[in-house]
Formats: structure tokens, C-alpha cells, sequence
């Protein structure tokens, strides 16, 4: 098997519209079934005059984990089911729990991808001279911090999507490197509406900016993971829950720099791109493309 074989079409596919555009219907399902979802979120942000209440922050954060799951996971259920047949939806599941891959991409995915944060944040200026010492609050409520953004908070929700289905359509058609720039950009405008909910960074152009090119170098090492594991979504979930929870939990709290108030993804832009140039070059653009598993 390689990975240009995962999603590969069944002979008893059913033959449709949806199934005639499956990229194009994917990321239609999984744009409306998640912007619909947040869409109370937006409108009932103070000030805004088009709900006359706010939502509680609860109701918030249930309401963007669950647009997780009504977007890219419903697409990409309902478009393996089109397109591979009855054994498609069973072949997804499995790879949720494919987990024998070697040991040493589960070190690069929990402890490189966090260094590289760390390494893109001592750059920044002001940023060594604010770093703060790490608790032992900060060290015990970690592993709870990653389950529970691995549960809510996207890998879970969003990776059968982007990279169960997706990707490997993209890579067949595009190129790697191409495929999963496409894959990076429709990834990065898909979160933009949480720029509105209020609980995200500041909405200003540069931060937009500057999420939609670190989302899509982020993307690029996330396929060249993903190629080398033989498709497994284990090990982009956690690779997904890994650079959230340490961005949130330990860089932003560590390092309270003047200029990371306002541009507070510049250690994962910096960081993720000296990983993306480095995987690109090594691997000569390619990504590590039908890696035998």
C-alpha cells in the first residue's frame, strides 16, 4: 500500500453529481456545515446589534468544537461513502486507529513540532527578555490540555476531513507540494470566520495574513507526516493537538512579549516555516510522496 492508494475509488461507488466533483462538494460540506454552526457565534458578539444576547463562553466553545465535526468530519463521511462505496466510511474509521508506525514519528509530532514553536518564539524581539519560569501548574495540567483539544478542539473533528479525504485527492491531482499548498490555503480560509467569534486574535489584516501562510507551511510538514506514516489520522490528530496545546499552553503563557499581544502567531509562522523549508528541500519538494508503508 502507498499513500496514494488511501481513498483510492471502489468499484461500488455510486455514480452522481457528488461523486463527479468530490473535491469541490468536500469542501462546500465541510465549509457550510461548520460556518452554519458558528454562525451564532458572530452574530452574537457585543456590539454587534444582530442577536440580543451574548452567548455564554461555554455554549461558545461547544458550539466551534461542534462545527468541527458537522464540517470536515460529515464531508468526509458522506463523500468516502459517494465515492468508495460501503467500505469507504469502515476504511476511514480504521485509519483513526492506525497506530503502528515507527516510533520515531511520534517523537517528531509531540516533542519537534513543540521546539520548533519555541525556537520560532526566542526569535521575536522582546521575546527572551519576557520568558517566565515554567510551573509545576503549567507542567501538571498539560496532558488534560491536550486531551482535551484533541477531543474539541479540531484533531479529532477536522483531520478525517483535511487529510482523511482530502489530501490524498489533492496530492493525486496537484502534485504533493502543490496539493498540499491547495489543501493549506482552503484549510486556513475555512477557520476564518472564528476571527469574528471573538475568541481568537486580534481581527486585523496581518493576523489573517499571517494565519493563512503559517497554516499552509504548517500543512506542507503535516503531508510529509502524513506520507510517511502510510495515511495514518492517529498521528495527524496528534500532531494537530500538539501544536495547538503548546501554542496555547505554553508559548503564548511563556513568552508574554509586547509584540506577541498583538501578532501572537509569529513563533508557530517562524517556527513551522524553518520546518517546511527544511522538508521541502530534503525531500526535494516531493513530501515523501507513495512512501511504502
Amino acid at each position: 500500500m502507498t499513500t496514494s492508494d488511501v481513498g483510492a475509488r471502489s468499484g461500488e461507488a455510486r455514480v452522481g453529481v457528488l461523486a463527479r466533483h468530490p473535491l469541490v462538494w468536500f469542501f462546500v460540506i465541510a465549509a457550510a456545515g461548520a460556518w452554519v454552526v458558528e454562525l451564532p457565534v458572530i452574530l452574537s458578539r457585543t456590539g454587534t446589534g444582530l442577536l440580543p444576547y451574548t452567548l455564554p463562553p461555554l455554549v461558545v466553545l461547544l458550539l466551534i468544537a461542534g462545527a468541527t465535526f458537522t464540517g470536515p468530519t460529515v464531508a468526509a463521511f458522506v463523500m468516502v461513502r459517494v465515492t468508495e462505496g460501503p467500505e469507504g466510511p469502515k476504511r476511514l474509521l480504521r485509519r483513526y486507529v492506525q497506530w503502528r508506525v515507527p516510533f520515531r514519528w511520534y517523537l517528531f509530532v509531540l516533542l519537534v513540532i513543540p521546539v520548533s514553536e519555541v525556537v520560532g518564539a526566542i526569535v521575536v524581539p522582546g521575546a527572551v527578555g519576557s520568558v517566565q519560569p515554567v510551573t509545576s501548574a503549567l507542567v501538571a495540567g498539560y496532558p488534560l490540555a491536550f486531551l482535551t483539544t484533541f477531543l474539541l478542539g479540531g484533531p479529532l473533528g477536522e483531520e478525517p476531513g483535511w487529510r482523511g479525504f482530502a489530501l490524498p485527492r489533492l496530492q493525486a491531482r496537484f502534485g504533493p507540494l502543490a496539493g498540499a499548498t491547495v489543501l493549506g490555503v482552503l484549510w486556513a480560509l475555512w477557520h476564518f470566520p472564528l476571527f469574528w467569534s471573538g475568541v481568537w486574535t486580534p481581527l486585523t489584516a496581518a493576523n489573517m495574513i499571517m494565519f493563512l501562510v503559517m497554516i499552509t507551511l504548517l500543512t506542507i510538514v503535516m503531508a510529509w507526516v502524513f506520507n510517511n506514516v502510510g495515511g495514518s489520522l492517529l498521528l495527524t490528530m496528534l500532531m494537530h493537538a500538539s501544536f495547538n496545546t503548546f501554542a496555547d499552553k505554553v508559548v503564548a503563557p511563556l513568552f508574554p512579549a509586547p509584540l506577541l499581544n498583538d501578532y501572537v502567531l509569529l513563533p508557530e509562522l517562524i517556527g513551522f516555516g524553518l520546518v517546511a523549508v527544511i522538508v521541502i528541500v530534503a525531500t526535494r519538494g516531493r513530501l515523501s510522496y507513495a512512501a511504502r508503508t
